[in-house]
């Protein structure tokens, strides 16, 4: 692997483990008052369109990134209907 891999899959780390406060913060507290179901959309739709560029360019860290935030932004979007 080479170093700038590396630097992507770092990045892609710190990125991705970012998101994961918001998802806790929501699934303990049930509330979803203040967050924005078009935002979350628009970035579900991003996050797909990414993931779909990673794999055609064979990357793996924006493969990675995305697909574990793309599960993150679903599990966000289900509790954003969930507990309107």
């Amino acid at each position: 692997m080479d170093t700038i891999e590396i630097i992507g899959l770092v990045a892609a780390t710190l990125t991705t483990s970012a998101f994961i406060p918001q998802v806790y913060k929501t699934w303990r507290h049930k509330s979803t008052r203040d967050i924005s179901l078009t935002m979350y959309l628009a970035f579900f739709i991003g996050t797909m369109l990414w993931l779909y560029y990673g794999y055609v360019h064979g990357s793996l860290a924006i493969i990675l990134a995305n697909g574990l935030t793309g599960l993150l932004v679903i599990v966000m979007l289900f509790l954003k209907l969930k507990h309107k």
